[in-house]
């Protein structure tokens, strides 16, 4: 055999490269998921910059009060400016929250940074975290009414008037297309969820709305059995800011009680 190689040598080369071969396409395989699923934040991590979400129409008056209240103590905080008028695509308004966290980061030079979502923005937050990276990004999210199941208000809005209800309107119809695909996914491991619901919401009906299967769910009214508190007062009501204030700060996020409800109302 002079122009070969002896059987056994041929053998055990072939096996090397079988071995190599392997080697190569597992280390592939762990690269490419690595790259789709980024690296999950722990819901302990330093405190960093509050960036907040508007909800539908994109007012960042009510907000912006909250941000105040956050700065004062310290925080960096940002409202995002929504695309358009605010009631457009929502996978856009997601991408445009995608680009002011990174710019956030870069400008602040912190590790991560904590999402504060108000009613639609609620579902901003989680579009940019479960499915654009953001998971790799945040520490923590609080949510107040919430349309996670959607909002029979758009479904009324889409029925009485037909073309009434598009873009992000429609997205927040029970039973639309892109609700069902992000409630069919169990929130990945990493950024603590809070979310927030008042028994006054008559915007985000049902309430129940607001439950986030693998959240800290949280009832107002059963921190405060007095609270009167609609859904355009949850970014300024007291309340609501004292829990973003203890939910965003170092110590591990907490289900508030009745006793907590005085101290709470206070902090905010």
């Amino acid at each position: 055999m002079p122009f070969g190689l002896a059987p056994r040598r041929a053998r055990v080369l072939g096996a090397a490269a079988v071995v190599v071969a392997v080697a190569l396409v597992v280390g592939l395989v762990v690269g490419l998921r690595g790259h789709a699923a980024p690296k999950a934040l722990a819901a302990g991590a330093a405190p960093g910059p509050v960036v907040l979400v508007p909800g539908y129409g994109g007012s960042q008056a009510g907000l912006e009060v909250l941000a105040a209240r956050l700065r004062a103590t310290g925080r960096d905080a940002t409202v995002l400016a929504l695309p358009g008028d605010g009631t457009g695509d929502l996978d856009d308004q997601a991408r445009a929250l995608a680009s002011l966290v990174s710019s956030t980061l870069k400008r602040t030079h912190a590790g991560s940074v904590d999402l504060v979502g108000y009613s639609a923005g609620s579902i901003v937050a989680r579009l940019y975290v479960q499915e654009l990276g953001g998971i790799a990004h945040v520490r923590r999210v609080v949510t107040f009414g919430a349309p996670n199941h959607g909002a029979d208000l758009a479904a009324t809005a889409g029925a009485l008037v037909q073309g009434a209800c598009t873009d992000a309107c429609a997205e927040l119809e029970p039973g639309s297309a892109l609700l069902d695909t992000l409630n069919a996914k169990p929130l990945r491991p990493g950024p603590a969820y809070v979310s927030l619901r008042t028994a006054d919401d008559m915007t985000v009906d049902p309430v129940s709305s607001a439950i986030l299967e693998g959240a800290t769910n949280v009832l107002l009214q059963d921190v405060c059995s007095d609270a009167v508190i609609s859904h355009g007062d949850l970014p300024t009501s007291p309340l609501v800011e004292g829990i973003v204030l203890r939910e965003l700060s170092a110590q591990p996020v907490f289900t508030p009680t009745a006793a907590d409800c005085d101290s709470l109302r206070a902090a905010g």
